[in-house]
């Protein structure tokens, strides 16, 4: 059992956390006062090839596999948890589930255009009225003839009010529930029955647009179909257990940046003549902050490994996004405390992080969620896959 990284995943993870420090510190307060979203910033990630993990060279892909996404995803998150979110948007979710279930004609036209950032993806699930229960969603696609008609309305879609090209989930048959779900390929440019708008007023994650998109008897192509025809849902959970372990490694980023602060400012606030961190009850802190993000990344990191070798792994990946999210949850919170007042501040990055970290219990399926896919398969009600 090897748990070094290769000189090429060194070499990867260096280069992240490099760019995340020149690229993206530099105006980082300023950026996340001002909600503003860096689109250089995205191209520069495709330029270092980002965007390529999990992919074939033919289509722009680098060589890489899913722990080299979940070694770049960590350490971009370590300085700020909207830089993350690209990974997900451009190569982890649209790109490699186009890779899976598209045809020859949809690798060859959509994923080099996202593993290059000349198109900005996205991938449209939750609604106003269903989050967790994904089959009981109300967008609808009907079949024209000559064309599909979409109507309903997404919301919390990461890109919304700026992607290009991406991946809507409506349903063909209601009746049929998860057994009457399509994925389509959709441009939202262009389209005078598709109207996109921002949310603003989010806790965290401020520098990662997100918005809502409305369908009002939108015409796309019959050829838009991912996969087949009321094959949606399958295709859905098969590329949520991929997003999930980059919103895993983005929780790895958030929760060690937290750590990193908080162990430097124990180092350097003094109390009653000495450090803070001389002090047993901020030690005691700090290990359980270490020992619960070192577990955090052995999960994280093992489902990846999984993933690259054709594993079964959604058990592993479940587990990973569980406890990761949780465990961040809990180091941010820890962090605010030791900073004291100081944490407060915007000065200090420590409430940052606590913001960023809130999202992580809910998005990719909420916590609740992964207990629920946990025990199936712990109780043995499901297989692993």
């Amino acid at each position: 059992m090897n748990f070094a990284l290769t000189d090429e995943q060194k070499m990867m993870q260096d280069m992240a956390r490099d760019f995340a420090q020149k690229e993206i510190v530099p105006t980082l307060k300023d950026d996340e006062a001002n909600h503003r979203f860096r689109p250089e910033l995205v191209k520069k990630m495709a330029e270092l090839g980002f965007f390529g993990c999990a992919l074939p060279e033919e289509y722009g892909g680098n060589g890489c596999g899913y722990l080299e996404s979940v070694i770049i995803a960590e350490q971009l998150a370590m300085v700020s948890g909207s830089s993350r979110l690209p990974l997900n948007m451009q190569n982890i979710g649209p790109a490699v589930t186009v890779n899976k279930f598209g045809t020859k004609e949809q690798k060859e036209r959509f994923i080099p255009a996202w593993v290059s950032a000349e198109s900005y993806g996205f991938f449209a699930i939750t609604e106003p009225n269903s989050g967790s229960d994904v089959a009981g969603m109300g967008t609808t696609a009907t079949d024209r003839g000559d064309h599909w008609e979409l109507n309903g309305q997404k919301m919390w879609i990461s890109n919304a009010h700026l992607g290009d090209w991406g991946l809507v989930y409506a349903m063909t048959d209601k009746s049929k529930r998860n057994k009457g779900m399509t994925c389509f390929i959709v441009n939202l440019k262009g389209n005078e029955g598709i109207v996109t708008a921002p949310i603003e007023t989010k806790l965290g994650l401020h520098c990662a647009p997100t918005g809502e998109i409305s369908f009002s008897q939108a015409r796309i192509p019959k050829n838009s179909v991912l996969g087949e025809v009321n094959q949606g849902f399958q295709i859905c959970m098969w590329q949520l257990n991929n997003t999930r372990i980059s919103c895993a490694a983005g929780a790895l980023g958030i929760g060690g940046g937290a750590i990193d602060a908080a162990i430097a400012y124990a180092n350097e606030r003094t109390q009653f003549g000495k450090k803070i961190g001389s002090f047993q009850l901020i030690q005691g802190q700090i290990a359980d902050m270490v020992a619960e993000h070192e577990a955090a990344r052995l999960l994280v990191y093992q489902a990846a490994w999984l993933k690259d070798q054709g594993l079964p792994n959604q058990y592993q990946t479940s587990m990973a996004k569980l406890f990761a999210s949780e465990a961040a949850v809990h180091a941010t919170s820890e962090a605010m405390k030791i900073f004291g007042s100081y944490g407060f501040s915007t000065e200090y990055p420590a409430e940052r992080f606590l913001r960023d970290s809130m999202s992580l219990r809910t998005v990719e399926g909420t916590s609740n969620i992964q207990k629920t896919i946990i025990a199936g398969f712990a109780l043995g009600d499901v297989t692993n896959r």
